[in-house]
């Protein structure tokens, strides 16, 4: 299969439209132990599945364990051979309760915990630093100068917070990469919040996290909801799993059923392909995995190419999730 590379917003990053969302390799650290602990070897056996489907690019962030996403990501790209400069790497500060100077202080971190892979893209974590917008986006703008990091991007910015950096790392000379936000057939906020308006207009590419709700969008809660209760910490009390969420989202999971079997595919495959094909090239998308058979399915949503009428069926049939 020949994967199509697109370029990230205005960078020379040059992605493939599935990359990995790395949260679960946490180890059972930070944000509540949201995720449990995996065994290394089955966090080996997703990126090498990543890997092996043509996915060229991880997705990370200092607040997954406290950086052990970041080492754990770095043991196993070396692990599978991969030299720096072969995959493409993105990490986040975390802003919460910390001032612009922080990302200054801790990229040492960052790149230690990454090491031997350079941060192609820093991305601000979400808006709530004790600094203003203009002072974490200069902190930035200097460690691209400084050659610390390539790219910058943000993420769970609203369109005023986005085109706000975007005018002041303009000023700098340098390009706001990309805006990496909640978005998926279930949660089409950003639509109607003018994220996405704002995106297409400025040339800054969207990021899907959560592209599957978590794996509601693959349709095994509604066929089983009793899995809900073999989830571990405080993800089962999420609303999407709850009894009236599924009904509410049933019909989109059939939806979904319906084009996936016309081509051979899976509902998660054909959610991920309407993400990043309904909207051009603007929308790449970073779906997790803690299983080899996820990382498989993900990266086999990249040879999908679902038709217009697909496409419509699709956005239409989402549309009462426009507003979540």
């Amino acid at each position: 299969m020949t994967i199509a590379l697109r370029r990230l917003g205005q960078s020379d990053l040059m992605v493939t439209p599935v990359g990995l969302g790395c949260w679960q390799f946490s180890q059972g650290r930070g944000f509540n132990k949201y995720w449990p602990a995996l065994p290394e070897e089955e966090i080996e056996a997703v990126v090498a599945a990543s890997l092996d489907g043509g996915i060229n690019w991880f997705d990370t962030a200092e607040a997954y364990g406290g950086g052990e996403s970041e080492r754990q990501l770095s043991r196993v790209l070396q692990k599978a051979g991969r030299r720096p400069g072969e995959v493409i790497v993105a990490t986040k500060w975390m802003p919460v309760l910390r001032r612009a100077g922080s990302i200054g202080e801790t990229i040492s971190e960052r790149i230690e915990c990454l090491a031997p892979y350079p941060i192609d893209l820093h991305q601000i974590h979400n808006p709530a630093s004790l600094s203003s917008v203009e002072k974490q986006a200069r902190a930035m703008a200097a460690l691209v100068k400084a050659k610390k990091i390539r790219y910058v991007g943000v993420s769970n910015f609203g369109a005023k917070r986005m085109r706000e950096t975007h005018r002041i790392l303009a000023e700098e000379g340098i390009p706001l990469v990309s805006n990496q936000v909640h978005y998926s057939l279930m949660h089409r906020k950003i639509e109607k919040s003018g994220v996405l308006d704002a995106a297409k207009e400025l040339g800054v590419a969207i990021i899907a996290y959560s592209p599957l709700e978590q794996g509601v969008l693959t349709g095994r809660f509604h066929d089983d909801p009793g899995q809900v209760k073999a989830l571990q910490g405080i993800r089962k009390w999420r609303g999407f799993y709850r009894s009236k969420a599924l009904d509410r989202s049933r019909e989109l999971i059939d939806a979904l059923r319906q084009v996936a079997e016309r081509h051979g595919a899976t509902p998660a495959q054909a959610a991920l392909a309407w993400l990043f094909t309904f909207h051009g090239n603007t929308v790449v998308v970073i779906p997790g995995a803690s299983k080899r058979s996820q990382a498989e399915s993900n990266a086999a949503a990249m040879g999908l190419t679902l038709s217009p009428a697909d496409l419509a069926c699709l956005d239409e049939i989402s549309q009462p999730f426009a507003g979540d």
